[in-house]
């Protein structure tokens, strides 16, 4: 998947990628898709329940030797 900009938060545990990715966003215009690098398993419930709140589109999750790829496209 393409994205437009990558947030590193490899090696953060929660709060913090979701924290950054909050942060990282209000730089993008909508839609803009982020994708969000992290080692945390916690991101896989995490992300989909922060776009929910925030009105923000998940893309997708991808999972690869313990590490997640997590696509969200910014709406607003």
């Amino acid at each position: 998947m393409k994205a437009d900009a990558t947030l590193d938060c490899v090696g953060l545990y929660c709060p913090m990628p979701i924290h950054n990715t909050a942060s990282k966003l209000k730089e993008l215009k909508a839609g803009q898709v982020l994708e969000v690098l992290a080692s945390d398993e916690a991101i896989r419930a995490d992300a989909p329940a922060w776009c929910k709140a925030t009105g923000n589109e998940l893309l997708g999750i991808e999972e690869a030797a313990g590490e997640y790829k997590v696509y969200i496209k910014k709406t607003k």
